[in-house]
């Protein structure tokens, strides 16, 4: 059985796509992510075009945010005075990444350019991730290691309007959270990301929140600033498939609080481990797909 999309203008197996946002909604609830960074080259390698890929991703992970945030609500792992600043920053942000979309879109550069930024973005964060999370497992495995934690947050305090964030006992100034709230927002309109595998690692490493309410706020963050992204595409670009978004968000609501429930039994470090291992896989699949020749030479498209 087929289902039509209207704005992808194409069939696609509806049981496919239900599974694939219920495996990508596993990870949003278990690492605190989105899941764009691997729900949108999928989609595309799906062969759905990669802007109603980018748009429609956008509200997909609005809904699979919304049910991993509120497993975190009930643990209390959440802090609402970080998220809210992140949040604006990231509205802000989603005004200039659909601007930007936009453009690249007319000018014909969105596939290859989408391609190129997962490429960049995701080898990087990968990268340092694994190789944090490798240094701390090593650390942790030996004799006597302890496990105190040092703050570097002193530039931050110096800041203007410092202010304290009781929940993550920090006392830092918001436009070191906000700046980082606009670009995840810029990230999140122009690549179809939450933008978590950026937001959870910049929360720990260099806002230095602590851990137990990363992943809560990360998703209260999402939350919001992909569901302004949605409606930003939707009037602008008109690439959101609402038939493609409501199969996705049916895997994807299960699958987060599948994934939230396994979260809690691994470790930190762990965590961050497996997620970098994910993103690697994804980055090397993109950057094979950028090297190997096209099916087609070229494509004619009716404008």
């Amino acid at each position: 059985m087929q289902i039509y999309l209207p704005i992808a203008e194409m069939p696609v197996d509806p049981f496919v796509v239900v599974m694939l946002g219920g495996a990508v909604g596993f990870l949003s609830g278990m690492f605190g992510v989105g899941g764009g960074f691997l729900m949108t080259p999928l989609l595309i390698f799906y062969g759905i075009p990669p802007a109603v890929a980018v748009g429609t991703e956008a509200a997909q992970i609005v809904g699979s945010s919304v049910s991993g945030a509120t497993a975190h609500l009930r643990r209390k792992a959440v802090d609402f005075q970080m998220g809210w600043i992140l949040v604006a920053g990231g509205a802000a942000g989603a005004l200039t990444g659909v601007a930007i979309f936009r453009s690249l879109r007319e000018a014909g550069q969105i596939e290859v350019f989408i391609s190129l930024a997962y490429m960049i973005f995701l080898g990087l964060i990968g990268a340092l991730m694994l190789a944090e999370s490798l240094r701390k497992l090593l650390r942790s495995a030996e004799p006597g290691a302890r496990k105190r934690r040092r703050r570097r947050t002193a530039w931050m305090a110096a800041l203007p309007f410092a202010m304290r964030f009781r929940r993550s006992q920090l006392y830092i100034s918001p436009l070191p959270p906000l700046v980082l709230g606009y670009f995840v927002g810029v990230l999140s309109a122009v690549m179809g990301v939450g933008g978590g595998f950026i937001m959870v690692p910049a929360m720990i490493y260099l806002l230095q929140m602590p851990t137990n309410v990363v992943v809560g706020t990360s998703l209260f963050q999402i939350m919001f600033v992909t569901a302004v992204t949605t409606v930003l595409h939707a009037a602008a670009n008109y690439t959101v498939d609402i038939v493609l978004a409501l199969l996705l968000l049916a895997g994807g609501v299960i699958g987060a609080q599948l994934g939230a429930r396994i979260g809690v039994l691994l470790k930190a470090e762990q965590l961050r481990a497996l997620l970098a291992l994910i993103v690697l896989a994804v980055c090397v699949r993109l950057a094979f797909g950028l090297v190997l020749p096209p099916p087609a030479p070229y494509v004619v498209e009716a404008l």
